[in-house]
């Protein structure tokens, strides 16, 4: 038999044809197939026939029973039983999850891909720091949340453009000119004239004397030289953004993410859009002239009270480019855009949507969607870690990334819910035990790379092993954890929740370690080892699939 290498995707598709059979009427009812908390219910179980008791004015087993009769034939369905109202248990035969062996291998890097995005493209924004220093630990959570999703959404069938959005423009790059010029002048923090608001860091020295020395940096589109000028604020405002992308650049090379568009908030002005935003809300009707400023009517669109979008000053408020930014994002043809970004962002949601409908220009409410990542704490000897030789005020990514290496930095960083508060532990990132969940599940793929290294047999021959005997209890729970895979990522592309990758792999290792300590594998029966070994390569597929969508490696030797 073929491998199925979905089996809820599969039961969606037999559930529906039965549906259309049975109620052609109610074609478009959600076709929920879930897995039972008990096992004696089956390996998954439909509420169908529950969903349509009610339109259809029969009872739920009548429905039941109609819908197991229209089902399809299938393989690799063993049974269907009605239980309790009317819930439809299915039971998968014992040969189509032994043959999931096969699949996995024969999958290989594709295992688990789901085509739930249909190729349609999402824009997926993250990082986005502000070009003033480093990226400190919380850019790096956002940083492998967002890589991670993208990897996870790649995985589910969508397009993905991953994005940066830089905001250099603004108070903030004006402390950073001002601090860098100091610095150029000789005056240092410790200096009584230096500013409450300036940049303190050991990395502002270095941006001035690169400066001073007329060094050339280049940044994406940026490409410049430092001219030695003290007086020239402009030049040194170019010079130093360009430097710090460019190292910010080089921490995300070492954490390996990449990103494919760079956007700049300073490219929106000189470009027009934002005037041209502004012209189109003042046109919509939504705003209005108050205390010599331009309000946007954003109550109109559930907002708590109208803001400001240009201040007595003239100057524009923050929110008023991401809205250009944004409608510039739904013009390029994205029809689905993920803004991944820390917690602090949390009030800006509400107004750039309330921005966006407000432009009349098609975008659907809610759009577009935002996950919110909270801080992260950092402890060493069990103390708080605060600050960097480097930064001077935080603890920097590349810090982490030094200390305990890309694998675990990573990891750490993307395993936990985005909402939650995180501790980053570095003597438990550290530390080579099954506490430490990276090297608990590197460790089970190495343990397999070694088991089939002794073998040293074909590895293509595990291909047509005969899998009928993989029937222990072990074995079983190894095959229905391969199982759900798929689904594991349609889940977390779903819910956008990258960590779940991390928790199912941190299961997948245990099952594995309980089997590798049970169990032994090069045994004389030739027949029983094949597909033991056959077994172990697919576990070792499959966990080497979900590191890679972490950004995480799977070392053949520990």
């Amino acid at each position: 038999m073929s491998a199925v290498l979905n089996f809820k995707s599969h039961l969606t598709d037999l559930f529906a044809q039965a549906l259309r059979t049975v109620a052609p009427e109610h074609e478009g009812a959600t076709v929920l197939i879930e897995r039972p908390k008990q096992a004696s219910h089956g390996d998954y179980a439909c509420n169908l026939a529950m969903q349509l008791a009610k339109p259809l004015r029969k009872s739920p087993r009548d429905i039941a029973n109609a819908l197991i009769a229209a089902l399809p034939k299938s393989e690799v369905i063993a049974k269907v039983e009605i239980a309790g109202a009317g819930f439809i248990n299915v039971f998968i035969t014992a040969a189509a999850k032994q043959d999931v062996v096969h699949g996995v291998l024969q999958a290989g890097a594709g295992y688990g891909h789901v085509h739930v995005g249909q190729g349609r493209k999402v824009g997926v924004e993250f990082v986005s720091a502000n070009p003033t220093g480093p990226l400190h630990v919380g850019h790096g959570r956002g940083a492998a949340v967002g890589d991670c999703l993208c990897n996870v959404l790649h995985a589910a069938g969508w397009n993905v453009t991953r994005e940066f959005y830089y905001n250099d423009a603004g108070a903030q790059i004006d402390n950073l000119t001002l601090s860098v010029q100091l610095r150029c002048k000789g005056i240092t923090p410790d200096d009584p004239a230096w500013p409450e608001s300036g940049y303190r860091g050991d990395y502002i020295a270095d941006v001035a004397r690169s400066y001073m020395a007329q060094e050339t940096v280049e940044a994406d589109d940026q490409h410049t030289t430092g001219k030695g000028d003290v007086n020239d604020a402009e030049s040194i405002r170019h010079f130093a953004v360009a430097y710090l992308r460019r190292e910010q650049d080089l921490d995300l090379r070492a954490f390996k993410v990449e990103f494919d568009v760079f956007s700049l908030e300073s490219a929106l002005y000189t470009d027009g859009k934002v005037e041209e935003t502004v012209k189109t809300l003042i046109a919509s009707g939504h705003t209005y002239e108050q205390d010599a400023a331009l309000w946007l009517r954003t109550t109109d669109f559930g907002d708590d009270k109208d803001r400001v979008m240009r201040k007595s000053d003239g100057g524009y408020t923050y929110f008023v480019p991401d809205v250009a930014y944004h409608l510039d994002k739904w013009r390029r043809g994205f029809v689905r855009v993920i803004n991944e970004q820390g917690s602090d962002h949390h009030s800006t949601i509400t107004r750039v949507r309330a921005g966006l409908q407000a432009l009349d220009a098609g975008i659907p409410q809610g759009w577009p969607d935002y996950v919110l990542h909270q801080m992260v704490t950092v402890l060493k000897n069990g103390e708080e870690v605060k600050i960097s030789k480097r930064a001077g005020s935080y603890v920097t990514l590349r810090d982490l990334i030094d200390e305990v290496g890309c694998d675990a930095t990573r990891y750490f960083l993307a395993a936990r819910h985005p909402d939650s508060q995180l501790v980053f532990d570095i003597d438990l990132a550290k530390s080579q035990s099954n506490d430490n969940p990276v090297y608990y599940i590197q460790y089970a793929h190495a343990r397999i790379s070694t088991v089939l290294a002794q073998w040293g047999g074909e590895r293509l021959s595990l291909l047509h092993a005969d899998v009928s005997v993989l029937d222990s209890e072990y074995e079983t729970q190894l095959l229905q954890r391969m199982i759900d895979y798929p689904q594991v990522i349609e889940t977390a592309a779903e819910d956008l929740a990258p960590h779940l990758i991390a928790f199912y792999l941190k299961e997948l290792a245990a099952d594995f370690h309980s089997y590798y300590n049970a169990s032994r594998f090069l045994v004389e029966d030739e027949k029983l080892k094949l597909a033991r070994l056959a077994l172990i390569a697919a576990v070792a597929q499959v966990i080497k699939n979900g590191l890679a969508l972490l950004g995480v490696s799977a070392p053949e030797k520990m």
